[in-house]
């Protein structure tokens, strides 16, 4: 009966205590959040609740277990030892990439709310998150050589492992020269501030924005929703347009085919109106001109801007099909034609 006893005490005494400690850290928490409102750290640790008590929990039980004079506990105290200790290596694991993750995203939100650069905001952002994605990597590495060498047979065979590590180091550097090739590459994009989450990209033709960055690839947005994901090696060893560098503001041309009679002067003005009424247009620059000309049509380009690439894709939509109705409309003979009927000397001849 007192062996029954001990073991409810001890077992329920540590799932109490842990409640109490979380309950107590959790109402901590949410005052110092209420009084510093400005901080989102606060509120973020509260995230870490689970882990801290699956943590403590393992950490009290495997210091009292011991306590419990139980047969079947003292029969298999090596296993019930080895449970307990991975328990607490991966709740260990678990809580600090919990706390990590919570400073590293409230400094990031603190600093976004501060900045009113997008193009930092987006490199900052990037750089966060491979560096979350470096340290879990690193954590859970740790946590499972840790995890490990628990285990006797694995101890054992230690220094043979240690002693081979040379010839093994040269085999996976060989084997892995592609993933490490992708890892180092990923550090560059990371912090050589060469493409940033949110960047808006041209790769193999196809125009999109820069959804997530890993340590290995790249997801690229299509503007139909598709995702191209890429190795990031592609970017460090291949050119490709980034047009968020220097500034998301943008110039873009529409190339209208007209005829040779076309009212250039009444164009122009036209084109004015359309932008003047586009909500898309920044009102930096516009222009039209004719840029080239054939035996049946000239080229009439349109300049425009926008503050981004797709406020700049929608202006120059906007602009392509009111010129064209408007020509359709007005002035229908402006519109390209194709000639069929023979000439007036050549009739002539027969």
């Amino acid at each position: 009966m007192n062996t029954v006893l001990r073991l409810l005490t001890v077992i329920g005494g540590s799932i109490v205590l842990t409640l109490a400690v979380g309950w107590v850290t959790d109402l901590l928490l949410r005052r110092a959040d209420a009084r510093h409102p400005e901080t989102p750290l606060w509120n973020r640790l509260r995230r870490c609740r689970v882990s801290l008590q699956v943590f403590l929990l393992a950490a009290l039980l495997k210091g009292s277990y011991r306590q419990i004079d139980w047969r079947p506990l003292r029969e298999h105290t090596g296993a019930v030892s080895q449970v307990l200790s991975l328990m607490l290596i991966g709740a260990g694991a678990w809580f600090v990439v919990h706390v990590t993750s919570a400073v590293v995203e409230s400094s990031y939100a603190r600093y976004a709310t501060g900045t009113r650069d997008p193009s930092r905001v987006r490199r900052v952002r990037t750089q966060v998150t491979l560096i979350m994605r470096i340290v879990t990597a690193v954590v859970a590495v740790v946590a499972a050589a840790a995890m490990l060498l628990t285990f006797p047979d694995f101890r054992a065979i230690g220094t043979s492992v240690l002693a081979s590590a040379g010839i093994i180091g040269i085999v996976a550097g060989v084997a892995a020269q592609s993933t490490l090739g992708n890892l180092f590459a990923g550090f560059q994009i990371a912090f050589g501030d060469m493409v940033r989450i949110g960047d808006t990209v041209v790769v193999n033709g196809e125009w999109g924005v820069v959804e997530e960055v890993t340590l290995t690839y790249l997801a690229v947005r299509t503007w139909d929703e598709r995702r191209i994901t890429m190795p990031v090696s592609y970017f460090t060893g291949r050119p490709f347009e980034n047009w968020s560098r220097g500034g998301i503001q943008m110039t873009g041309a529409v190339f209208i085919q007209c005829d040779h009679t076309t009212p250039f002067a009444l164009m122009r003005e036209k084109l004015k109106e359309i932008l003047d009424g586009c909500e898309e247009w920044d009102g930096r620059g516009w222009d039209l001109a004719v840029t080239d000309t054939s035996a049946s049509t000239v080229t009439v380009r349109a300049i425009v801007t926008a503050k981004d690439p797709d406020d700049l894709w929608t202006t120059r939509c906007a602009v392509r099909e009111q010129l064209v109705a408007w020509l359709a409309e007005k002035h229908p003979y402006a519109l390209p034609r194709v000639t069929t009927s023979p000439s007036a000397e050549a009739s002539g001849d027969h």
